[in-house]
């Protein structure tokens, strides 16, 4: 395909993308697609549309979420404007519709490069975003820990009780199951602690319960171990409740990756990472 095609077309869907006002959420509109990728006739587009909308289900995606009903006024020749029906397209909705589209076409050719890319990139953001998410809750569980254990070392003036205390509390959350359990469970190696193998929410559920009862500690002037011990475990059982209740087991999650190997990579990426998403810091200091 001739450079200046190329430039030309780039340009073109550069131009077109249409942000929501509220979510910041890019999108396409159907009828502007169209004139983009070489299609005069929207009967002859709206069954590639179609087309797209099929693939898509057979991905398992609704449809709803990608290809959402819209209105567009256009001019009319009298001056006058109209309103006419249109869809309002993801970015994975386009790269779909380039997919099923007229391949002899080189706006078709330069579309199915272009959202594939675009689709993978905004991929390859989410997915770091989420692990930065899940180092983030990792460290904050790391310093709910810490300030429970130093808490309970006050009150109790031993190194033990902690250790019992959180085990406990592990047991509450984990629906009777034992940290060693879980460890098991999701194959964590010796040594390693269990929350570096846990998904995100349940490190969340993990401090969120840790909080709680730090609070209640230091409000309720708790100073005997057994105290303590159902102070968290009624925590543990109450986030527990909550969880399941919306359908979440904590116990049932898989295991997520070792987050020693989320930190490295990251770390190892940062300097690709585009300028746009540069303020995505991972903390310096390591997980514990």
């Amino acid at each position: 395909m001739d450079k200046e095609i190329v430039v030309r077309l780039h340009a073109s869907f550069e131009d077109m993308v249409r942000r929501d006002p509220d979510s910041g959420v890019e999108y396409w509109l159907a009828r502007d697609l169209q004139l983009l990728l070489g299609y005069a006739q929207w009967r002859s587009f709206s069954a590639v549309i179609d087309k797209a909308i099929t693939a898509c289900q057979n991905s398992g995606y609704d449809p709803k979420d990608h290809f959402a009903e819209a209105r567009k006024m256009v001019d009319l020749g009298s001056g006058a404007r109209r309103e006419i029906e249109d869809i309002a397209l993801t970015r994975y909705a386009c790269y779909l519709i380039a997919q099923n589209g007229d391949p002899s076409k080189d706006q078709i050719a330069f579309a199915q490069t272009y959202f594939a890319v675009q689709t993978r990139k905004q991929e390859i953001i989410e997915r770091r975003l989420a692990e930065a998410e899940r180092l983030s809750a990792r460290k904050k569980l790391t310093r709910s820990e810490k300030e429970l254990s130093g808490i309970i070392f006050d009150r109790l003036r031993n190194n033990e009780s902690f250790g019992r205390i959180r085990s406990k509390g592990d047991q509450a959350l984990f629906g009777g199951r034992t940290t060693q359990d879980m460890k098991n469970k999701l194959s964590v190696p010796d040594g390693r602690p269990l929350a570096d193998f846990l998904p995100t929410i349940t490190i969340k559920a993990k401090d969120f319960a840790n909080e709680i009862t730090n609070f209640n500690i230091k409000q309720r002037h708790l100073g005997h171990e057994s105290g303590i011990t159902d102070e968290h475990v009624k925590n543990n059982q109450e986030v527990r409740k909550l969880l399941v209740d919306r359908g979440i087991v904590p116990e049932s999650l898989p295991p997520a990756e070792d987050v020693k190997k989320v930190e490295r990579r990251l770390k190892s990426e940062q300097k690709r990472l585009p300028k746009q998403v540069e303020s995505l810091e991972v903390p310096a200091e390591p997980v514990e």
